[in-house]
């Protein structure tokens, strides 16, 4: 019986040796993965983008019943840093929309371009689900709207509050969500409305091979 229980101690301590040695069990995951949670870790200089997903619009809205949609969006954003998780990931990030109307605002013809200044925006990709954009001081989250209107061809600048737009990311749907988010309106005609809501919804997130990006 001595013999034998003295065996098993040192069979388990070298289990226990050889476990604690092995590379692929020690190495946490990073918090962007593709493929699968915990799965290959997404390098620095890598391109992650999304298209909007599949029946949604972008929509800037200026009351319930007033407002602008935008049937084609997308996001792309070059990794700068992906550290392991729990952390967060940084990157530059470029936001592109189009195919633009406008309903419901009195006077107001038509979209005849939408163009997003001072990108890309720094972005903050975090392991809790958050997702935070953020301007450069004196270069902000801005978007440039020119309109036809009643009155001609007006334009109007608006930016992000606090120089900040704010999402969430869903590892169910490889998706990130932004709900809500205000921008006010710097300069341009009383046509436009004093403030917008942006909401979104891109999916799914991949990289360039088109392999789905997981947060950890």
């Amino acid at each position: 019986m001595r013999t034998v229980r003295l065996a098993a101690t040192v069979t388990a301590a070298a289990l226990a040796t050889l476990l604690s040695a092995s590379p692929a069990l020690a190495d946490d995951a990073t918090v962007l993965t593709t493929g699968s949670l915990a799965g290959t870790a997404v390098p620095a200089g890598a391109t992650i983008s999304s298209a909007l997903a599949t029946g949604t619009t972008a929509t800037f809205a200026a009351s319930a019943t007033s407002g602008m949609t935008c049937t084609t969006s997308a996001i792309s954003s070059v990794v700068s840093d992906n550290p392991a998780a729990p952390g967060s990931a940084t990157a530059g990030s470029t936001l592109s929309l189009s195919g633009c109307t406008v309903s419901g605002i009195l006077g107001v013809l038509g979209v005849n371009s939408l163009t997003i200044n001072n990108q890309p925006f720094a972005t903050a990709i975090n392991s809790d689900g958050t997702v935070v954009v953020t301007g450069a001081t004196g270069a902000p989250i801005q978007a440039t709207l020119v309109l036809r209107t009643l009155l001609g061809t007006v334009t109007c600048v608006f930016q992000a509050n606090n120089n900040t737009i704010s999402g969430t990311s869903d590892n169910s749907a490889n998706s990130i969500a932004f709900a809500g988010q205000v921008f006010t309106r710097s300069s341009g005609s009383s046509l436009c409305s004093a403030s917008v809501a942006f909401s979104a919804r891109y999916a799914p997130v991949s990289d360039a091979a088109a392999a789905p990006v997981f947060v950890n």
